[in-house]
């Protein structure tokens, strides 16, 4: 089975379980792809070319509201300070973004689900600032340049717009722990045919969190070169800037379908945040997108 995911550094264990045979050790056979488009992964899975996609939460919801059968059965990881909105240094905070022109991917995605729900809390409307819109990267770049005044961007961005001469992290996803969250989503029927399979890849995962620990040199060696940064680097992001899920993270992550998890209220406000600002025509529903079977049955 194959499962596509983007240039993230919450995604690179899974190149670490590939690449050990950690997923094979539970008897499922996984090839990692390198798929940076949201919308090329969704295609992917749509036509069957791939069976699951690692990404952030609220975008497997709106993949899920506009028709495509997927559920989340794993969270990978949250981001801890890798995401943020930079800006010059007179804007102080979210607020004074009001009126400013601020680079941001507006087709959906982690950033724009992050923007969309600071607006909500400051009580602001996205008209209420000039976007121009672009990916992230591209987002960071222009800010570095001076062609914004504003950016939603990650790393390695948020570092480079710190060491502009006028350039601050206005706020960083440090501020909202457990807002951008990863999940990994699997296709209804690769599901429904394959359940030891699904487990296995679980498996898979925490198999790999644990050889980060217990092997750091070679898990961060392996990832690094995936990655394309020093393995001292990698380490030193993946430990500062995203907390990785492991069982134990999971299990409280997802609870019960009786005594339901955090997933389930972050996965209603993306649903929602998606309707409100027409980015959906339909709300997901959220017990369809959520499946918490697996990582519950995994003793």
């Amino acid at each position: 089975m194959k499962i596509a995911h983007s240039s993230w550094i919450g995604f690179y264990p899974l190149d670490l379980a590939e690449e050990k045979g950690f997923f094979e050790d539970y008897g499922v056979k996984v090839q990692i792809k390198d798929i940076e488009s949201k919308s090329d992964s969704k295609s992917a899975l749509a036509a069957g070319k791939i069976q699951g996609i690692a990404t952030s939460l609220d975008t497997n919801v709106l993949s899920s509201a506009s028709g495509l059968k997927i559920q989340n059965v794993l969270a990978l990881d949250t981001s801890t300070g890798a995401d943020g909105l930079v800006g010059n240094k007179n804007i102080k905070n979210f607020k004074e973004l009001k009126g400013k022109t601020v680079a941001l991917d507006t087709t959906g995605g982690a950033s724009y689900f992050w923007f969309n729900y600071m607006l909500q809390k400051n009580n602001m409307k996205l008209s209420d600032i000039k976007v121009e819109s672009m990916d992230s990267g591209a987002a960071g770049s222009a800010f570095v340049a001076g062609k914004v005044d504003a950016a939603m961007t990650w790393q390695p961005w948020l570092s480079k717009a710190k060491a502009t001469k006028n350039g601050h992290v206005v706020m960083s996803s440090k501020s909202s722990p457990g807002i951008i969250v990863d999940t990994l989503g699997l296709s209804t029927s690769f599901i429904k045919k394959h359940p030891t399979q699904v487990k296995g890849i679980i498996k898979g995962w925490y198999k790999a969190l644990a050889y980060m620990k217990s092997n750091p040199k070679d898990a961060y060696k392996i990832m690094s070169k995936k990655a394309g940064i020093t393995a001292s680097k990698l380490k030193s992001e993946m430990t500062t800037q995203i907390k990785l899920y492991d069982k134990k993270e999971n299990k409280k992550y997802f609870g019960t379908k009786k005594n339901k998890g955090n997933i389930y209220k972050i996965s209603k406000v993306a649903s929602n945040l998606w309707y409100t600002s027409k980015i959906s025509d339909k709300k997901a529903d959220v017990n369809q997108v959520t499946n918490p079977k697996f990582v519950n049955e995994i003793k």
